[in-house]
């Protein structure tokens, strides 16, 4: 039941993550003019307010359905018997994330979508898919203390691979801010960007993206010298795979004027990247159930008094 709860809430904060990027990319990033409600006298989009009112709104709509897949992950964490107080933590963790989350998305709605604030949201929505992945896989394994099933230096270059993959996540929101869909109609002028040139910021983004693949790949070979354990070779290797596809996305839409179908696909891909990634240290350690602690003998008169 926690292993269904707890994967009910990292699928909706994928789809938060797509849906997001959806408002974004129809232009609709104002289709609701303020928050908490969508008007200063409506907490529903108006006719007036036409399809970009009604995607603005849907998305968040959704955040209610984000928050009850989360509610439910805590819900089955502790009610599960034995008590899993991790994974209750785990699951209180995502929900503060979703809140914190929406009024962020809030601010950025105030401000006019305000480049740096949409790059934070995407990134507060990034920190909710890792910890909604954690609970997944905590979900599976016991509660004792984790055992590294390799040596330390190659499970900290797993921590270097995920690393440089957020970089290259944090990068791609940055290309955002700067790039050719700022959220509204291309004829509205208010909306600010980042004042970097669009071309070298996809450059940074593209170096980083070669960093990445050339790490995983050096990481797939000293596996295989290592014999590290089979789920962290495969998920390697698959992390490898999405990369590969991510670049091939990333330079077509690049060559061709970005596309708004092909940037949602690639939005997609990096959150599933960002998820290959954080599941490669995963796979390199163990978790068994805590040992039960042995009753202590009942202390009788005489062993007192001895």
């Amino acid at each position: 039941m926690v292993r269904r709860a707890a994967f009910a809430a990292l699928v909706m904060s994928v789809v938060i993550v797509v849906t997001g990027g959806a408002v974004r990319l129809t232009a609709s990033g104002l289709g609701c003019t303020t928050w908490p409600r969508c008007t200063s006298e409506s907490l529903t989009p108006t006719p007036e307010m036409g399809f970009h009112g009604v995607v603005e709104f849907t998305n968040r709509m959704l955040t209610y359905v984000l928050s009850a897949a989360v509610g439910w992950a805590i819900l089955a964490a502790r009610c599960h018997r034995p008590w899993r107080r991790g994974l209750t933590r785990l699951g209180w963790a995502q929900f503060w994330l979703v809140m914190s989350n929406a009024v962020l998305g809030g601010i950025t709605v105030l401000t006019g979508l305000n480049p740096y604030t949409v790059a934070l949201h995407l990134i507060a929505a990034m920190a909710l898919v890792w910890v909604a992945l954690l609970m997944w896989e905590r979900a599976k394994e016991g509660d004792g203390p984790p055992k590294l099933a390799v040596a330390r230096p190659i499970h900290q270059l797993s921590y270097v691979l995920v690393t440089v993959i957020g970089l290259l996540v944090a990068a791609g929101t940055l290309v955002t801010g700067a790039g050719h869909h700022p959220g509204t109609p291309q004829d509205n002028k208010i909306v600010p960007r980042i004042p970097i040139d669009y071309d070298r910021l996809a450059q940074a983004h593209a170096d980083l993206a070669f960093v990445s693949v050339g790490l995983a790949v050096a990481v797939i070979f000293v596996f295989a010298a290592v014999k590290a354990p089979q789920p962290a070779r495969a998920r390697a290797k698959e992390l490898l795979a999405v990369l590969l596809l991510q670049g091939v996305l990333g330079f077509v839409q690049y060559f061709t004027d970005v596309p708004e179908l092909l940037v949602g696909l690639h939005m997609f891909g990096a959150t599933l990247t960002w998820i290959a990634a954080l599941r490669i240290p995963l796979a390199l350690r163990t978790r068994e159930d805590e040992a039960p602690t042995a009753p202590q003998p009942a202390r009788t008169p005489q062993t007192a008094a001895a």
